[in-house]
């Protein structure tokens, strides 16, 4: 109703809505993911010999408490609470307040199932409020200043709401920006894989920050390859908002319609999270690199190529979290990676990139075990020791050497 009044567009709606499609059914399956996937508190992913009775491990750790801050989505709170759970977290979730209801219904839900689940025997009982939602903006203000107890900040949404998070706390920030993914249609793009991959790219959800907002173009495929997957994508309902060189190919090509226009510059670096997507044709495999550098987010990006070394050359250049071979930049997800679930898509270069999953919510920590030795033991000279430094092999029982 909201949507034919005009008072909420159809792609918001998609990201609010649940229980369309697959939603609800994926959302379950993720749960089902996150519960069957192995506990990595207490792994240990690095053990060396420092000296003899000096051994150093490097094991995996909780971050501690995050803070979630996200724009629709109410999926996003089962998603977080299941990791943060899983991998020893607390976590405050901050929804838009258009699914306010809805988040506050999922976290109770939540917070009942843990306060009714009886704790493993010789482990402490998970704390019922270690999920927590807020709703106000004046609570996500101070949230922010309390670096001192807040250990990570998630922001899931615009560009615009991230760089507001990161330049508002003194918290570090998994940040998440604009989903402008680019699909590059190569000299050697085999036609029928350029069709299927770049129609799933743009109209299998496009209301999703991995969908395909931009197409390059060969300029030797314009008039070939091209013009087929103009031909599907406008048989899909995709508006193609098209430069000048591909603007011409599709009027050579009859098929010249009302859901074609001239791009503007404006349109590429623009994340549509609609039916639409910005073509640009573009004289070498370089150039298209330029392009995706220059206006792309560092989300997903890909190549249709039958040239191996061109893919190389292309997934080493583009600088951004995933860089695929002839696939939809719609794989660029955490329960398609197989991680259950994801705590969001990092754009950033931190300790999770891509999409981020249990280990985006882990840190690590150094234990070193000694029998009385002090640093000015090693060193040049008489009486002083030498630092063995020697890698022990990480079997599962020093992997597992510290796991409750």
């Amino acid at each position: 109703k909201e949507v034919e009044a005009g008072r909420l567009s159809s792609s918001l709606f998609k990201r609010l809505d649940i229980e369309s499609g697959e939603k609800y059914a994926t959302l379950l399956q993720g749960v089902d993911d996150v519960d069957r996937i192995s506990d990595p508190i207490g792994q240990v992913t690095l053990a060396r010999k420092l000296d003899n009775d000096l051994d150093l491990y490097r094991v995996v750790c909780p971050v501690g408490v995050c803070l979630v801050i996200f724009e629709a989505r109410p999926e996003v709170v089962v998603n977080i609470a299941c990791l943060a759970i899983k991998s020893g977290n607390a976590a405050i979730l901050k929804g838009g307040k258009e699914a306010a209801r809805t988040n506050q219904a999922l976290a109770e839900a939540i917070q009942h199932a843990i306060a009714t689940t009886p704790a493993t025997e010789g482990q402490t009982k998970f704390p019922e409020r270690s999920i927590q939602v807020v709703s106000t903006r004046d609570e996500i203000s101070s949230l922010l200043d309390m670096d001192r107890y807040v250990d990570l900040v998630i922001p899931r949404g615009s560009n615009s709401l991230v760089r507001h998070i990161q330049n508002n706390t003194r918290i570090p920030v998994l940040g998440h920006a604009d989903g402008i993914c680019s699909t590059y249609l190569d000299e050697s793009a085999d036609v029928q894989k350029a069709v299927h991959i770049v129609v799933d790219a743009k109209t299998n959800y496009p209301a999703a920050c991995n969908a395909t907002e931009a197409l390059l173009v060969h300029a030797s495929v314009v008039s070939t390859v091209f013009v087929e997957v103009a031909r599907a994508l406008l048989a899909a309902g995709v508006r193609l908002h098209a430069d000048e060189r591909s603007l011409a190919a599709i009027e050579q090509a009859g098929l010249s319609s009302a859901l074609v226009s001239r791009a503007t510059e404006a349109d590429f670096g623009h994340e549509y999270t609609d039916l639409d997507i910005a073509i640009r044709v573009v004289d070498s495999l370089d150039d298209a690199i330029d392009h995706i550098n220059a206006h792309g987010s560092k989300h997903t990006d890909a190549i249709v190529t039958e040239e191996r070394k061109n893919a190389e050359w292309f997934m080493r250049r583009v600088d951004a979290a995933g860089v695929y071979w002839n696939a939809s930049t719609r794989f660029a997800d955490g329960f398609r990676y197989g991680f259950g679930a994801e705590i969001g898509v990092s754009t950033n270069k931190t300790h999770a990139r891509g999409p981020a999953g249990l280990e985006g919510l882990t840190i690590y920590k150094y234990y070193l075990f000694g029998d009385g030795q002090g640093a000015g033991d090693f060193g040049v000279g008489q009486g002083k020791h030498q630092f063995l430094h020697e890698d022990i092999p990480i079997d599962s029982s020093v992997r597992d050497k510290f796991v409750l």
